[in-house]
């Protein structure tokens, strides 16, 4: 029935509507696709993020999109999530445990150390299971599945730009995170 498959979707939007909301006003700054299945998470905000821009506003954000749709992506099928307030603030273990999940992407990628260490810090319980040290610390490039979710923190995206053998570095990392379904 259209109509009621119509209902769903709409409910389905107000329920993230309302995640999202909620999110921003426990001092979570998004941007991107809140249906998107790449989380990349950010923890050191550049000067226009810093001063309100949306995360991954800048090069780097064009870097990253740039590496997912090359990957096969579509263009719209990414998030981000600071990992700091807009005063520049740690977000809390359980903001961000809530972000990841209400946003409940298959691949999630922190971009940065600082990113990493919050994920760390969110994901404590879960990773210290891992029997392999490498996993459990997040090292950049190691691909991990945390609760389901394909996990690689990147160790440093947007310093690498300026470095041409780091940006291969960071190619890499990312061609280890190809779309699980068909390219779009």
């Amino acid at each position: 029935m259209p109509g009621r498959e119509e209902e769903k979707r709409t409910a389905y939007v107000a329920k993230a509507t309302a995640e999202m909301n909620a999110l921003a006003a426990a001092g979570a700054r998004m941007a991107g696709n809140a249906f998107a299945t790449v989380l990349f998470l950010k923890g050191e905000p550049n000067e226009a993020e810093r001063n309100g821009a949306a995360p991954l506003s800048g090069r780097d954000g064009d870097g990253l999109r740039a590496s997912l749709e090359q990957l096969g992506y579509a263009p719209e099928d990414w998030c981000a999530l600071l990992t700091v307030d807009v005063h520049g603030a740690p977000l809390s273990p359980d903001v961000l445990r809530r972000a990841v999940s209400s946003l409940a992407p298959s691949t999630l990628i922190p971009v940065d150390a600082a990113a990493t260490r919050a994920l760390q810090e969110a994901y404590a319980p879960e990773l210290v299971a891992f029997e392999d040290l490498d996993a459990a610390l997040l090292e950049p490039g190691r691909l991990v599945e945390l609760l389901g979710m394909r996990t690689c923190s990147l160790g440093g995206f947007e310093a690498a730009l300026d470095d041409p053998a780091e940006k291969r570095v960071m190619w890499e990392r990312l061609k280890k995170l190809r779309p699980l379904s068909a390219p779009y």
